[in-house]
C-alpha cells in the first residue's frame, strides 16, 4: 500500500505525495483533549460517590445549621442564629474575618497568576471569562442544592394525614421538582454552565494556549468562587448584625456587637504586625533596628493583650456546653498526640534492629489498633472503674495509694496532685481525670499504628547514610538525631497531622468510657455534637457547632501544612 499518485513518471509520482490534514481529534491538541476526556470519564464515578457521601452532606449540614425548631429537620430559617447561640458575638466576627479571607484568597490566586505567566511570557487573561461565567454557574449549582432540599424535605409533611403509597409520594415529588422555583434555578444554572463550557471551548480552540492554561483556568475559577464566597458572606454577616441590633433596639437593650468586633479584629491584627515585626528582627543588620523591631513587637502584643481583653466576655457569652467541649478536645489532643508519636518512633526505632521475634511483637503492637473499638473500651471502663475492687484501683492500694474514681472523677488532674493545700483556679486545674483515663485508652490504642508507619518511613532510608556517619565518628545518638530524623520528618509530618483530625473527631471509645458522674468533663466536641442531635435534638444546632468543628480542623491542617513546609525534609 502506497499514498503515493502512480503515473507514467515515477520521479513525478513521487512528488504527488497525498497529504491527509489530520481531524479535530487526529490532531495533537485533539489526541490531549481525548486523553483528557477520557480520564475525566474514568474519574467520574468517583466524583459522584465524593460528592453524595461527601460534599452533599456537607453542604446539607451548612442548610441545617441556618434553620431552628426542636425535633425538625426542616425548620425555620435562623441565619446565623445557631452560631450565635454556641459563640455569641464572635460567630459575627468569625464570619467577618472569613469572608476577608475568602478575599484576600481570591487576590492572591490572581497574583500567583500573573507572576507564572509573566515569568513564562503567556497571555492567560482571556482564559479568565470562560471561567468566571464557569464559576458563576457552580454557584449556582451550589445554590440549587438550598433551592431543591426545603421543597423535597416538605414531602412527608404535605403527606401527613393521608394514606403513605408510592403513587403519593410519585405525586408530591413530581409536584416539587415541577415547581417554578426550581425550575428557574435549574435552567438558570445549566444555562450558565453550558455558556461557560461553550466559552471555554472556543477560547481553547481559537486562541494559543500553553500547558500551563488548565492551572490558569482552575485558578481564575478558584478566584471566582472566593469572591462570590466573600459578597455572601459578608452581606449575611451584615444583614444577621442589622437583624440583631433591631432586636435589641425592639426589647429596649443595649448591644456591643460592633464594639467587640472592631476592638477584638484590631488585636488579633496587631498580633499578626507583632509576629512579622518579630521575624523581621533577624533579618536586620544594625543593633539598634533588631533592638526597635522587637520592642515595637512587644507594645503591639501589650496592645493586642488589652484589646483581646473583650474576647472571655464574648466566650463567656456562649454555650458553656460548646466551650467545655472544645476544651476537652484540646486536652485529649495534647495528652494523647506527643505521647502515641513518642512511643512509636522509640518502639519502632527497637524494632528496627535485627531482634529474634520482631514479627510477633509487632503483629501484638499492632493488635489494639485493629481490635473492636467498643469491646476494648468496655474493657477498660471495667479497669478503670470507681470502685474499690477495680484492677487499677487494686494495683494503687497495693502501693498504699488511695483509690480513685478515674472515669467518674470530674475533677481536674492538677487539683487532684496538688490536693487541698493548693487552691488551683479552674483555668489551670487541667484535664479531669475522667478525660486522663480515656487518654490512656486513647494512646494504647492508636501507637501501633504509628509504629508500623514509622517502620516503613525508616524502611525507607538508605543504610549508606549509615554507614557514612559511623566512618566519620557518629555515634548511635548523633546518627539519629543528624539522619534518621530529619529523613523521617515527611513520616512524622503525615502522623501529627492524622493524629490530630483523628482526635478531634474521636467519639466511639469516648461515647463508651464517658460517664454522667464526671459531669460532661469528659465530653469532647463531637460528643456535645452528638448529645445535641439525639437527645436534644437540636439538629440546626448541632449542625452548626458541626462546621464550626471543620473549620478548626481546617485551620489546624493549614497551621500543620505552614510549619512542615519549612521543616520537613523530602530528600
Amino acid at each position: 500500500m502506497t499514498n503515493t499518485v502512480l503515473t507514467g513518471d515515477t520521479e513525478t509520482g513521487a512528488r504527488a505525495v497525498t497529504r491527509v490534514r489530520p481531524g479535530l481529534w487526529g490532531s495533537r491538541k485533539g489526541r490531549k483533549t481525548r486523553e483528557a476526556l477520557l480520564a475525566y470519564l474514568f474519574l467520574l464515578p468517583a466524583f459522584i460517590i465524593i460528592f453524595t457521601f461527601g460534599l452533599f452532606p456537607l453542604a446539607f449540614s451548612a442548610f441545617e445549621s441556618t434553620l431552628r425548631g426542636l425535633n425538625k429537620v426542616l425548620g425555620t430559617y435562623t441565619g446565623l442564629g445557631n452560631y450565635v447561640r454556641a459563640i455569641d458575638s464572635l460567630a459575627y466576627i468569625l464570619g467577618f474575618w472569613l469572608s476577608l479571607l475568602f478575599l484576600y484568597l481570591a487576590i492572591r490566586s490572581i497574583v500567583l497568576i500573573r507572576r507564572e505567566s509573566a515569568l513564562n511570557e503567556d497571555r492567560p487573561w482571556i482564559l479568565a471569562i470562560p471561567a468566571i461565567v464557569l464559576g458563576f454557574g457552580i454557584a449556582l449549582v451550589a445554590r440549587l442544592v438550598f433551592v431543591v432540599i426545603p421543597e423535597l424535605l416538605a414531602i412527608p409533611g404535605k403527606m401527613r394525614g393521608q394514606e403513605r403509597t408510592s403513587e403519593l409520594f410519585r405525586q408530591y415529588f413530581g409536584e416539587a421538582i415541577r415547581s417554578d422555583l426550581i425550575v428557574n434555578a435549574v435552567l438558570a444554572a445549566v444555562l450558565v454552565l453550558l455558556l461557560g463550557a461553550v466559552l471555554t471551548f472556543l477560547v481553547y480552540r481559537f486562541t494559543s494556549q500553553s500547558h500551563r492554561s488548565t492551572s490558569y483556568y482552575s485558578g481564575f475559577v478558584q478566584a471566582t468562587l472566593l469572591v462570590l464566597g466573600a459578597i455572601f458572606l459578608s452581606r449575611l454577616v451584615w444583614l444577621e448584625i442589622e437583624t440583631a441590633y433591631a432586636a435589641a433596639i425592639e426589647e429596649g437593650q443595649d448591644l456591643e456587637l460592633w464594639t467587640q468586633i472592631v476592638t477584638i479584629s484590631t488585636g488579633f491584627v496587631m498580633l499578626l504586625l507583632s509576629w512579622l515585626l518579630w521575624r523581621s528582627a533577624s533579618y536586620r543588620q544594625s543593633m539598634v533596628a533588631t533592638g526597635l523591631r522587637l520592642a515595637g513587637a512587644a507594645m503591639l502584643v501589650v496592645g493586642a493583650w488589652i484589646l483581646i481583653a473583650e474576647l472571655p466576655s464574648a466566650i463567656g457569652a456562649g454555650s458553656e456546653d460548646w466551650w467545655t467541649g472544645l476544651k476537652a478536645t484540646i486536652f485529649y489532643s495534647l495528652g494523647t498526640v506527643p505521647f502515641q508519636l513518642a512511643i512509636a518512633l522509640l518502639l519502632a526505632v527497637l524494632l528496627f534492629q535485627a531482634i529474634k521475634g520482631r514479627t510477633a511483637f509487632r503483629i501484638v503492637y499492632f493488635l489494639p489498633y485493629i481490635a473492636p473499638f467498643i469491646g476494648t473500651a468496655a474493657a477498660f471502663r471495667i479497669l478503670f472503674s470507681g470502685r474499690a475492687s477495680a484492677p487499677v484501683n487494686t494495683l494503687l492500694t497495693t502501693f498504699g495509694l488511695e483509690p480513685l474514681q478515674w472515669l467518674n472523677e470530674p475533677d481536674g488532674i492538677f487539683k487532684i496532685l496538688a490536693g487541698s493545700s493548693l487552691d488551683l483556679p479552674d483555668s489551670l486545674t487541667g484535664p479531669s481525670l475522667a478525660l486522663v483515663a480515656i487518654m490512656f485508652y486513647g494512646t494504647w490504642t492508636f501507637f501501633g499504628f504509628n509504629t508500623v508507619v514509622f517502620l516503613a518511613g525508616l524502611g525507607s532510608i538508605p543504610g549508606e547514610l549509615y554507614e557514612a556517619a559511623s566512618i566519620d565518628g557518629a555515634s548511635k545518638w548523633a546518627q539519629f538525631r543528624s539522619v534518621t530524623l530529619p529523613l523521617l520528618s515527611p513520616t512524622i509530618y503525615f502522623l501529627v497531622l492524622w493524629s490530630t483530625i483523628g482526635t478531634f473527631k474521636a467519639f466511639n471509645h469516648i461515647w463508651v468510657l464517658r460517664s454522667s458522674a464526671a459531669l460532661g468533663t469528659s465530653d469532647t466536641a463531637s460528643v456535645v455534637i452528638f448529645l445535641s442531635f439525639r437527645e436534644n435534638a437540636r439538629y440546626g444546632y448541632a449542625s452548626a457547632m458541626a462546621i464550626m468543628l471543620l473549620l478548626i480542623i481546617l485551620v489546624l491542617t493549614v497551621v500543620n501544612n505552614r510549619f512542615a513546609s519549612r521543616r520537613v525534609f523530602y530528600g
